[in-house]
């Protein structure tokens, strides 16, 4: 089997996976799979979407974190998926495009714009660059978050109505995992990758927003995320409290 190569920063910050949710829940996908894989910095002049994560296999270059699972699925079956019914499925990605098109970008708005969050954000991801180049780095990424946000239309409104939109985001996630060992049952589904990723997300930066007050006051969030990360990324430790 070709081993795949993933690409996405190297730290785990504040001991989580990623800064990323995306980079989080595609290598959580690998993990949950199976599937063989190691880990490269990323090239951002090679990346296909011009985003982080993005995959090589077989020399094959693939962007986007569902477009590559999509392929892997092709490629070696659906087996995290084959006993999920119509309705799971449903539900698992009503849940998936939530987190992804509406509450990652609260999360974008509360670590690179709200003055508090970026405080908190900087020392740890300018350890990824060199010192020399961190002033310019800084202005020139909080300008594209600000562009994109505006367009996107999260950016158009007050930190407490996007601390909102976060909260009732994970009053959903929640409720729909409720008192189950994964999301859609008792046994683990691709849509836990997703729905790990953005638990760590909330509960994993350091920044009393109102959103980690908020995830830390759901004790079934809290204890899915120490129980996806005690079974697939046990390096990392225990869950800091």
């Amino acid at each position: 089997m070709t081993t795949l190569v993933l690409h996405q920063p190297p730290p785990r910050p504040w001991g989580m996976p990623s800064f990323s949710p995306f980079c989080t829940k595609l290598e959580t996908y690998l993990r949950m799979a199976g599937i063989p894989h190691e880990v490269r910095p990323p090239d951002m002049r090679r990346a296909p979407k011009g985003k982080i994560p993005y995959v090589e296999i077989d020399g094959r270059l693939i962007g986007d974190s569902q477009l590559v699972i999509d392929e892997l699925v092709r490629r070696h079956g659906d087996t995290l998926d084959a006993q999920l019914d119509s309705k799971q499925r449903a539900i698992g990605h009503a849940v998936r495009r939530m987190l992804e098109e509406g509450t990652y970008f609260t999360t974008l708005h509360l670590r690179w714009i709200d003055e508090d969050g970026f405080r908190v954000l900087r020392p740890e991801f300018g350890k990824m660059f060199p010192p020399a180049l961190r002033p310019l780095l800084f202005p020139m990424v909080r300008r594209s978050v600000r562009s994109a946000l505006r367009g996107q239309g999260t950016g158009r409104h007050t930190k407490d109505e996007i601390v909102s939109f976060a909260r009732r985001d994970l009053d959903a996630l929640s409720a729909i995992l409720g008192e189950s060992e994964y999301l859609l049952g008792d046994r683990p589904s691709s849509y836990d990758a997703t729905a790990y990723a953005f638990c760590e997300s909330a509960l994993g930066f350091p920044h009393p927003s109102g959103v980690l007050e908020h995830a830390r006051s759901k004790p079934n969030l809290v204890a899915y995320r120490a129980r996806m990360r005690e079974r697939w990324f046990p390096e990392l430790g225990p869950v800091r409290s």
